[in-house]
């Protein structure tokens, strides 16, 4: 891999999908020996993300062995007062095929149908960062929909709480889970931050000075990056419907232009560059700051109904790309950062 890139860098086990207009992105996934061959043989990744369950976790071990291919950090969801002993058990998962991360997100709702407290939050992080400790595994809670830290103003006293009591608060940072809502009034009011951002005093523009993202780098907590491109108030997946026969949210969108009929909606590549800015953003604080803990990098194109579900592009050749670009703009920071710049 390129020399001098000190970050480990995986691709979402659920993009290895080589989808295409005659087998659009499908829930339907590849082999798990396939998915490790397509991610192996496009030699940008170095690691394959993705939690084995205890049900398929021999076919993980296979393909990890066959492809030399390791998985560094898994990802699940969980819900407080539901899913504890499943959280306990995927830290033994992590421990016993050699990854060191745990990607955790964590439901707005507990089981009784509550709206988890801080004290609950702080607590769940503290279990699972002891039970991890124990076992070599990081626990890092993610930005992301549906999950508390979707009520951004909810994230930064949490973690100062948490670094307060002389423990690092891991955080997995998808800024997709923020962009996708500028302009968009009505994704901002599930986030609670609608007025905060009219009055200025809540930027989600990794472009403006003031960032959300900005702040959370600066707090030195982000361990784990991930790239979704997504489009502000971008249009929603017109092309997977829920259950209640509505679109789902539109939290993904191509990176690089897909063809014609490929995708539902027109295509301008502006629209991919706040996803890219806050790449750069977290690559630059990196080189700036000796202590940063980023070490993990992960693409994130999917195929869920809120993402890339039913598209007829190569949705593998989509992370393929973001991984390019990542391996890219950490070259080009690298020269500015020399250049003094």
């Amino acid at each position: 891999m390129d020399e001098g890139f000190p970050f480990l860098l995986g691709c979402n086990g659920r993009g290895a999908q080589a989808s295409s207009p005659e087998r659009p992105v499908s829930l339907e996934e590849h082999s798990i020996d396939e998915q490790f061959r397509l991610v192996k043989e496009s030699g940008v990744f170095d690691y394959f993300d993705r939690l084995p369950l205890r049900s398929n976790q021999g076919e993980y071990e296979k393909a990890m062995a066959k492809y030399d291919l390791p998985v560094h950090t898994c990802s699940w969801f969980y819900m407080l007062g539901r899913d504890e002993a499943l959280l306990h058990d995927n830290l033994r998962i992590c421990k016993e095929v050699g990854a060191s991360c745990h990607n955790i997100m964590t439901f707005t709702h507990h089981a009784d149908g509550h709206v988890i407290t801080d004290d609950e939050i702080v607590a769940h992080y503290m279990d699972v960062y002891e039970a991890g400790d124990k076992l070599g595994v990081i626990p890092s809670f993610e930005l992301h929909v549906n999950m508390w830290t979707e009520q951004y103003d909810r994230v930064t006293p949490i973690a100062k709480r948490i670094q307060d009591m002389g423990v690092p608060f891991h955080y997995t940072m998808d800024y997709s889970h923020v962009i996708f809502k500028i302009g968009d009034d009505q994704e901002q009011d599930i986030s609670h931050c609608r007025e905060a951002v009219a009055k200025g005093d809540m930027v989600l523009d990794p472009f403006e000075a003031g960032s959300l993202c900005q702040e959370w780098l600066d707090l030195g907590m982000v361990k784990w990056i991930q790239l979704r491109t997504v489009g502000p108030n971008q249009p929603r997946n017109a092309w997977a419907l829920d259950e209640q026969g509505e679109p789902g949210r539109g939290i993904q969108y191509p990176i690089v232009p897909p063809k014609a009929g490929e995708w539902h909606s027109p295509w301008h590549a502006y629209m991919v560059e706040p996803s890219k800015e806050a790449i750069r953003l977290a690559l630059r604080y990196h080189l700036r700051n000796p202590g940063s803990p980023l070490r993990y990098i992960t693409t994130e194109m999917i195929n869920l109904i809120d993402y890339g579900l039913n598209a007829k592009y190569n949705l593998f050749e989509q992370n393929v790309a973001a991984a390019r670009f990542i391996r890219q703009a950490w070259k080009e920071e690298q020269a500015l950062f020399k250049a003094g710049l």
